[in-house]
This record gives C-alpha cells, sequence and structure tokens, in this order.
C-alpha cells in the first residue's frame, strides 16, 4: 500500500479533528478499502458509548465529504471494537 504526502497529511488532520472532539479514541491504522485499494479506511478504536460512536461518524463524514471534492481521496472511518489482527500503516508510518 502507498499513502502519498499529502493523503498522510489529510489523515493526520482529519484523526486529531476527531481525536479532539473525541478524545477517548485511539489510532489504529490505516488500511486498503476492501472492495477498491485506492479507497483508505481510517481504523480507529470505538468509543465505549454507541450514540457517542453515531456522533463520531456524523462528525467524521462530513469532514471526509469535504476532502472527497477538495481532494478526490475516498478515504473511510472505520471505528473497531476488535483490534486484533488489523494490519496496515500504523502511528508510526503515518504521523512521524
Amino acid at each position: 500500500m502507498r499513502i502519498n504526502f499529502k493523503q498522510k497529511e489529510l489523515i493526520r488532520q482529519i484523526f486529531n479533528a476527531i481525536r479532539e472532539k473525541f478524545p477517548e479514541i485511539e489510532f489504529i491504522s490505516v488500511t486498503e478499502g476492501a472492495e477498491n485499494p485506492d479507497d483508505l479506511w481510517i481504523n480507529i478504536t470505538a468509543p465505549r458509548d454507541e450514540d457517542r460512536e453515531i456522533e463520531l461518524i456524523e462528525f467524521a463524514g462530513d469532514r471526509l465529504t469535504d476532502i472527497l471534492l477538495d481532494y478526490g481521496y475516498y478515504f473511510l472511518i472505520m471505528p473497531r471494537k476488535n483490534t486484533e489482527s488489523i494490519g496496515g500503516m500504523k502511528y508510526e508510518e503515518i504521523f512521524v
């Protein structure tokens, strides 16, 4: 999987915006979409409260739509309750 500089920058921005509003979440990894390898899934830990998770998805959705329209990159936020065996690019590869 190859992620360019702009994609990394946008992933950092969206994650930091989400983390500011939802401090309980953690970054897990970025993986290719299941159907299209050009789509990127940003895997994060899910909030424990289901209402909070819905709020997170709505919050992220607006920002991800802006990224798609402005830059043409299709990102999805994937809240995960079970974080075992999720591959992809880890924190150090995106945020360093």
